[in-house]
């Protein structure tokens, strides 16, 4: 067992997690940053090009950003956290561009294009800058628990060494969680490593999530791959088999058409609305969107070719860890969340904030956690790290009964419930609940006997987050009994103004769901 202290720990490996260290780093602490991946390589972002909500601080323009998401989300998105992430989004994009730490293109006016990152290269660069600035680095090391110290305050968090095959545990004065959302193992592109974790190590010391309904996203692919990167269909038309439009369809708006589809057959997709500078334009922003159908030999402009859809879940859609204060502070002291392991309602309220909403929270989000973290360890003082601490892990790590369940097979039964369109995407009550009853057994089952060592507690620990994830997205889909954001129910397709609220949920062993009073204004 390799023992570690500093100041702050951060858990994940994306642009949250590495703003938060960044942010936490220079505010004068020492930092550890823990991957599951390599950092700077795993990831969402790390796999394709985003664009960022970079909007120009004139009133008329940031007026416009703001209010053309608060129809889309139900009116659950708060102005206060909009304009904040619009400013410190703006700050960092331009701290970017103006130390030279990205390589932004410029348009034909001469003038650098900054409302885009290209994934792979952002990322290797966050990497350099966060090593450069003192902060200790430990890949492929994913968390595994956090630590709590004996006033229930978070001190800390113990994980596996990969590479070395041993366990390691980090004392630290505060803990940022930036691990990711959950896409439950879909596939979807440079999601492996979302797998939950960090909202049941939240749970674990008693952390609430808030949004899990809004957790039904499915990205567009071609057959076959995970390119779940969707902008460029809006350019699309989509076919039935037999070669007919299948009326309806759409990129936005009209997936569930798409999906209803699926379930009979096969559909088809062409990009035959883009005219030859859509075309070219198209290329130099995202070309590996393109290298799939390069590879395949397919003309995505002039041929047809197989679509499906992959679940992204909270990835893509806006649940996660309720943040508490504007420095991304839990209900639980000490711990602090950011990215897409956060609730991303503050900004999108409760429809997805597809790349760029998602892209500018991750980074402001992060920034903020780092610097939140810094000045609660600062607070503590240096013998923070001294303080007596207890594992706070449970399912997987510590069964309640015999030693008997398997992970694979959790992961299949939870991946029964959750991927399938027709209980998932096009979701009505019975079938919710149906799905949950499977879910809870499938839970009672790996808590008493689910049980990981070695490098098997990897794979146990993930079982156990997806399923827990699970849970707390159809609890709170059956709570919300009405339509509003991308939480659709069939079985009660209107919006429902007296449920203008946002709905908080938790729990492990019994699973729980409350209205949360007022949107944060």
């Amino acid at each position: 067992m390799q023992e570690l202290s500093t100041d702050v720990l951060v858990v994940g490996g994306g642009p949250a997690a590495t703003w938060a260290a960044l942010d936490a780093a220079r505010a004068g602490v020492d930092v550890v940053l823990a991957d599951k991946g390599y950092c700077g390589t795993s990831g969402a972002t790390a796999a394709g090009g985003t664009g960022v909500w970079y909007v120009e601080p004139e009133p008329a323009a940031r007026e416009a950003a703001m209010a053309s998401r608060e129809a889309l989300g139900g009116y659950l998105a708060g102005r206060r956290w909009m304009g904040r992430v619009l400013e410190r989004t703006y700050d960092i994009m331009n701290e970017l561009a103006d130390s030279g730490s990205y390589p932004f293109p410029t348009g034909p006016d001469g003038r650098q294009l900054r409302n885009g990152l290209q994934g792979p290269e952002y990322m290797r660069r966050m990497r350099i800058r966060i090593r450069r600035a003192g902060v200790r680095v430990l890949d492929h090391s994913p968390v595994t628990e956090l630590l709590t110290a004996a006033d229930g305050s978070v001190a800390g968090a113990a994980g596996y060494r990969r590479q070395e095959g041993h366990g390691y545990r980090v004392r630290a004065g505060a803990v940022v969680l930036a691990t990711g959302g959950c896409a439950f193992l879909s596939k979807a592109l440079g999601t492996d490593t979302n797998t939950g974790d960090g909202a049941l190590y939240a749970a674990e010391v008693g952390a609430e999530m808030s949004g899990m309904e809004f957790s039904n996203a499915y990205g567009i692919a071609p057959e076959h791959t995970s390119v779940t990167k969707t902008a460029f269909y809006s350019f699309a038309t989509f076919y039935q088999e037999d070669g007919a439009v299948l009326e309806g369809a759409a990129s936005q708006g009209g997936r569930s058409v798409i999906a209803r589809a699926l379930l009979e057959g096969k559909v088809y997709c062409r990009l035959d609305r883009a005219d030859e500078a859509a075309r070219a334009a198209m290329r130099l922003a995202q070309p590996n969107f393109f290298l799939t159908f390069d590879r395949l030999g397919v003309d995505p402009f002039t041929e047809r070719f197989a679509v499906t859809l992959l679940a992204e879940g909270t990835v893509r859609g806006t649940g996660g860890i309720r943040i508490t204060g504007d420095d991304c502070r839990t209900t639980v002291p000490g711990l602090y969340a950011a990215g897409d392991a956060a609730t991303r309602e503050e900004i999108c309220g409760g429809f997805t904030g597809g790349g760029s909403h998602n892209a500018a929270w991750a980074m402001s989000s992060g920034s903020w956690a780092g610097r939140g973290a810094a000045g609660y360890a600062l607070a503590l003082g240096a013998g923070a790290v001294g303080r007596a601490v207890s594992p706070a892990g449970g399912a997987g790590l510590r069964p309640l009964g015999n030693r008997d369940a398997d992970a694979r097979e959790v992961i299949r039964a939870v991946q029964g419930e959750v991927l399938p369109y027709d209980k998932n995407y096009l979701r009505h009550g019975e079938v919710l609940t149906g799905a949950l009853d499977v879910l809870d057994e499938t839970w009672a089952r790996l808590r008493s006997g689910l049980h990981g060592t070695g490098r098997e507690v990897v794979a146990a620990r993930q079982a156990a987050a997806l399923t827990a994830n699970a849970r707390w997205m159809y609890r709170s889909a059956l709570a919300r009994t009405e339509s509003r954001g991308m939480a659709r129910r069939l079985d009660f397709p209107e919006q429902d103004a007296d449920q203008h609220h946002r709905i908080a949920s938790g729990g492990l062993d019994r699973v729980w769901t409350r209205p949360l009073t007022a949107v944060a204004a």
